[in-house]
């Protein structure tokens, strides 16, 4: 993606993220990066500029929403609320020579020798985040794939900051270890979607058919997930 500056009629001026794909028309998404366009690699500049200006009461409105509902990062100190499974948990910092994290009673325990040092709390729980997603997610894969009758596919993990998961046409999926953090529901939803796309290499009524045969209650959990989304990336 290249970074982009668009200047409004009115003179307000934003930066925004272009990429160019093999598409017939040009799509628009608020993400925590700010504004993403998708545009036809044979699209003309004056044509973008031209479409992006009749939109930019619909992108500026966006673009204060996200503000407005922005939600403060992690401060990685003792007593800091998580999210786990859906679930309130805390982070406790204990001071020990022996390094370690474990998860009880509704804590996140971080034992290291600099436990105050918010480079290592924030890494020692990034890793433990990590590496609970991929036990989890694969429990899940697993099991969701063999509902849909499909083989297990390989599950790597995304660091991706717009995306929630993938499929390619290698039948690899990839998830955000960020998901960890949402409901069961949630995560189970974003695994059938990529599931899904196994059957349907698209976003066909196809594919919808085949989401709704493995998850049912798709349309509110993808609401949910939308609603949820600024809580997920506060790490």
């Amino acid at each position: 993606m290249a970074k982009q500056v668009l200047t409004f009629a009115n003179g307000e001026t934003i930066s925004y993220l272009l990429e160019r794909r093999s598409r017939r028309t040009v799509g628009l998404k608020i993400t925590t990066e700010g504004l993403v366009v998708h545009a036809p690699k044979r699209i003309f500049e004056f044509q973008l500029h031209q479409i992006l200006q009749e939109k930019s009461n619909w992108i500026l409105s966006k673009l204060e929403a996200r503000e407005a509902n922005q939600i403060e990062k992690i401060e990685w100190v003792d007593g800091e609320h998580l999210l786990y499974l859906g679930q309130d948990i805390q982070l406790k910092l204990v001071s020990n020579v022996k390094k370690s994290t474990r998860f009880e009673n509704a804590e996140l325990v971080i034992h290291a020798p600099e436990a105050n040092d918010h480079k290592v709390c924030s890494r020692m729980v990034l890793m433990w985040y990590k590496k609970q997603a991929f036990l989890d997610f694969s429990r899940r894969l697993e099991i969701l794939s063999a509902k849909l009758g499909v083989p297990t596919p390989p599950l790597t993990l995304s660091n991706a900051q717009s995306r929630w998961g993938s499929c390619n046409s290698r039948g690899e999926v990839r998830l955000s270890w960020r998901l960890l953090q949402a409901p069961p529901n949630i995560i189970n939803y974003v695994i059938c979607h990529e599931l899904a796309h196994l059957k349907q290499m698209n976003h066909s009524p196809k594919f919808y058919a085949v989401l709704e045969s493995l998850f049912p209650n798709y349309k509110a959990a993808e609401k949910e997930l939308k609603i949820l989304s600024p809580q997920l990336h506060r790490m």
